[in-house]
């Protein structure tokens, strides 16, 4: 209780009278890829006495209503990001009443934050939403429902009253991150090659405004400083907890943009670099970031890739400047080329977000989409993915389509129509062509598949020593990823061809299927070839200190 710890004997001592520990309380939410969100929030409370159960939403309802039951909670807060899930959540929450459970639900999350109206309809069981950051908003509504105080008042809460939806005065953002203990982990950590995963935050906010992104408006909602940063130490500090404790040695930062953009940013940058040779985290971690196109530059990650930096991820988003307008990325075609360009020069893996069609889609500007993803991707570096943009709710591209008449869907499932009708029928006939064969999504589509290959082959670059057939299994995952992306390129192009002249040819789903289970087979294989041939190496270096491999560009 740091915060506590400065204040004086007797005032400590009467905060505490008022609060009532004695009752649980139960998170719920996607722990896949660990929740960080829940972690803090978990950790927050248990830093003033309470006891926190995380439990994973994927979890069988009757198991969760078992265990509340038992537990006999104080509240159940769930987390919901994204709307999509909003009628599975509903189902668990109606289920949970039904069956007994009594105690105060309240939810957060993006969605709900954004959405707080909307939420407390759609789930009338509900007693509560927790708007924005909420550390300290939850902590204070289980402090009020633990000594039966009226909790109607505080900060930062939505809820209903007569059957009115009542939003109270926002909580300002948490303005010093530094303060909040390190977020509760008892998610099993990740592998990747018998080096533990663990994700990490250095940052919270985002300076850009997207206009099909509901991060940035999330933190504009409440007041206070929209980006704030952690100390560099402090960050670090975590990432050498975590390796001393948990034995992580590869970190992802889940930041929504990581601090590079500008000079102050730069300064921080700079800092967290030298901690991590302070600290001696620097030869015994990699990391992965998410950052703009707009940032990459030779020199600046030059110096971070020789600190750890193994894998880049950006929004590029779209091959047309039209498109970019569009999404108000601010930021030009030529640059996100240049950035590519930079990554690939200096010898650091890249991984893209890519929005094939968006609301100012035509049949040209996707011919200019693939013939931009054909040129970034010509030389197998990593496999094709694309998506539709979608306009979620709180965006200003939602907000837009529907001043124009264009929105559709509903809550859960928004969506929109394009300027040009054909375009719908060429979108539905290449997204269920390509869904059947199983290319782009889901965890065992081909795509996904491949980047995972190519991941692992980016961390044997820096946590194993040589392996004289790295090259040849390298050179073997380009050809497959080249030819691949070839033939989902051609696909594209020439059903989009079919679809605007109208002498559309007819795709095969079933051999295209063909085609990509043979690529997933030969990737299979060749992975497992891969590793039985090197495997008493990798395990010889498992057991050795941990020490990065020099980089070669």
């Amino acid at each position: 209780m740091r915060e506590l710890a400065l204040l004086d004997t007797e005032t400590v001592a009467r905060m505490e009278n008022l609060r009532d520990t004695a009752r649980p309380i139960i998170l719920i939410g996607f722990q896949e890829q660990e929740n960080l969100g829940l972690g803090y929030l978990a950790a927050t409370l248990r830093s003033h006495g309470y006891r926190v159960t995380i439990l994973d939403f994927a979890t069988p309802a009757e198991k969760i209503l078992d265990f509340t039951t038992s537990l006999r909670p104080l509240l159940v807060g769930f987390s919901l990001i994204f709307q999509f899930y909003l009628p599975q959540f509903a189902n668990l929450i109606r289920y949970l009443r039904e069956n007994g459970i009594t105690c105060h639900f309240t939810m957060g999350g993006h969605f709900p934050s954004l959405s707080h109206s909307k939420t407390l309809e759609l789930i009338p069981e509900l007693d509560s939403v927790v708007r924005f950051e909420g550390e300290d908003t939850l902590l204070e509504l289980v402090d009020h429902l633990g000594t039966e105080k009226p909790w109607q008042e505080i900060k930062g809460l939505a809820y209903r009253q007569n059957g009115i939806v009542m939003s109270n005065q926002l909580r300002p953002l948490v303005d010093d991150l530094d303060r909040l203990s390190y977020p509760v982990r008892e998610v099993e950590p990740r592998w990747v090659l018998g080096r533990k995963v663990m994700p990490i935050l250095a940052s919270r906010g985002c300076s850009r405004t997207c206009s099909f992104c509901s991060i940035h408006t999330f933190y504009r909602g409440a007041p206070g400083k929209i980006v704030r940063l952690r100390k560099p130490s402090h960050v670090v500090a975590e990432m050498k907890h975590l390796q001393d404790e948990r034995g992580a040695s590869i970190f992802l930062f889940q930041d929504d943009d990581f601090p590079l953009f500008g000079p102050s940013w730069r300064r921080w940058v700079m800092t967290f670099v030298d901690e991590l040779y302070r600290q001696g985290v620097a030869d015994k971690a990699i990391w992965k970031i998410s950052c703009r196109a707009d940032t990459v530059e030779p020199e600046l990650f030059t110096t971070l890739r020789n600190a750890g930096l193994y894998l880049v991820y950006m929004g590029l988003e779209s091959g047309s400047d039209e498109g970019l307008d569009t999404l108000n990325k601010e930021i030009t075609v030529e640059q996100n080329l240049h950035a590519v360009h930079v990554l690939k020069s200096i010898g650091l893996n890249f991984q893209y977000g890519f929005m094939l069609f968006d609301p100012s889609s035509s049949f040209d500007s996707v011919r200019e989409n693939v013939k931009f993803l054909r040129q970034v991707l010509k030389d197998g570096s990593a496999p094709a993915t694309f998506c539709r943009m979608v306009p979620y709710d709180g965006t200003p591209i939602k907000d837009e389509l529907a001043a124009a008449g264009r929105l559709r869907g509903d809550v859960c499932n928004p969506d929109y129509d394009f300027l040009d009708p054909r375009l719908e029928d060429f979108f539905q006939a290449l997204h269920n062509i390509v869904h059947v064969a199983g290319w782009i999504h889901g965890c065992g589509a081909l795509s996904p598949q491949l980047t995972t290959a190519w991941n692992e082959i980016a961390v044997l670059d820096r946590l194993f020593p040589t392996i004289p057939t790295l090259e040849r299994y390298r050179s073997k995952l380009r050809t497959m990823t080249q030819t691949s992306n070839d033939l989902l390129f051609s696909l594209v192009e020439n059903m989009a061809d079919g679809f605007q002249g109208g002498d559309l040819r007819e795709w095969s789903g079933e051999e295209l299927e063909s085609r990509c289970n043979a690529f997933r087979e030969e990737l299979l294989a060749e992975r497992d070839a891969f590793v039985y041939e090197n495997q008493n190496r990798l395990l010889e270096a498992l057991e050795q200190p941990l020490h990065l491999a020099p980089t070669v560009a």
